[in-house]
């Protein structure tokens, strides 16, 4: 073997523990710690850097200060390459030391504004830490750059959801859609995003392959329900949003839709069981919840019930509802005994 012919050759023992640490043998460290060392007959300082890099590579899940010790001196070495600026960052960020990842990022950036790891992991530090605002611009920065990265505007259409930038989000994830149609978590946030912003219609039409796709995903279930439900769909509705319940019988806001559906329907026997099984869950029932069971008990004829259900919404609603409050009360003239 040349190491041990050669112990004091600095591209002996370099190519040797690398060979060693591809096969994740322990006895890589030591010869790439005697490669940082030694002097390369050739670019000296960028094969030091790269024994420096490779080390910290090894050490980070052995030794997290000497790997980054190890980054530090590749940097030293080699000032214009953002590698080992890089592995910091993604060493860092998954550390968990966000200040330490963004120093790091920004300084690959500062040596190559084309970085998209950097800029990801910039931006994921950014969304981490609520900072929507200072994620954006590095995003559309990048995606000019790299206009055909359908990750990049995946990213960046969340960024701007997150900021409340609804039409902009959907214009960035419907242009990586084109480039990565397969990508189920995208159309997903493009689906909430056109329910988010009225596009019901929209909205339908992103989730129905969804839930093709993942038919035992009671969320999905419910959302297409929703947008359904929002359309006046109301037995298409039904039938989603008895999906949902089905498939997750612990969701109280599948079951007030589904109530929803139902009463809309005339199916008032359902209504009350869907409005029942919300009310087992021990979750406060909204005001409306209680008006919905009330008119579907007194459509069925349970005027006692329905008595008891109008008065609550009363006591709930607090002027919130004038006219299913004046509904309520007009009915209560109407079921209930009349007092001598």
């Amino acid at each position: 073997m040349s190491v041990a012919a050669k112990p004091d050759v600095f591209e002996s023992n370099l190519n040797l523990g690398l060979m060693l640490a591809r096969a994740h043998n322990p006895e890589a460290e030591q010869f790439l710690r005697a490669a940082t060392t030694l002097k390369p007959t050739a670019h000296v300082e960028e094969g030091q850097a790269r024994a420096w890099l490779s080390l910290g590579h090894l050490l980070e899940t052995r030794d997290p200060a000497q790997a980054l010790q190890a980054y530090n001196k590749a940097a030293e070495l080699t000032p214009t390459d953002p590698e080992p600026h890089l592995s910091a960052g993604l060493f860092d960020e998954r550390q968990k030391d966000f200040p330490a990842a963004e120093t790091e990022y920004k300084k690959v950036l500062a040596l190559d504004p084309h970085s998209t790891e950097a800029a990801i992991g910039l931006t994921n530090i950014y969304m981490k830490s609520n900072r929507m605002a200072d994620a954006e611009p590095v995003l559309r920065r990048l995606s000019i750059d790299r206009p055909d990265d359908a990750g990049l505007l995946i990213q960046l259409g969340r960024v701007l959801a997150a900021e409340g930038k609804k039409d902009d989000a959907i214009v960035e994830l419907q242009a990586a859609l084109k480039l990565s149609p397969n990508d189920s978590a995208a159309r997903r946030d493009l689906a909430e995003l056109y329910a988010e912003a009225g596009k019901h219609d929209l909205a339908e039409a992103a989730y129905r392959p969804l839930v093709a796709a993942q038919p035992n995903d009671p969320e999905l279930h419910r959302a297409l329900g929703k947008a359904l439900l929002l359309q006046k769909k109301f037995p298409e509705a039904q039938q989603e949003l008895l999906a949902a319940v089905r498939l997750n019988r612990d969701s109280p806001d599948a079951y007030i839709d589904l109530a929803f559906a139902a009463s809309e329907n005339k199916n008032y026997d359902l209504t009350v069981r869907a409005l029942n099984g919300r009310e087992m869950l021990k979750t406060e029932m909204p005001a409306l919840g209680f008006f919905l069971r009330a008119s579907a008990y007194d459509h069925l004829g349970d005027y006692k019930q329905a008595s008891a259900d109008y008065h609550h919404f009363l006591d709930t609603a607090n002027g919130k509802y004038p006219d299913q409050e004046w509904q309520a009360r007009h009915r209560l003239v109407a079921i209930e005994p009349k007092k001598h």
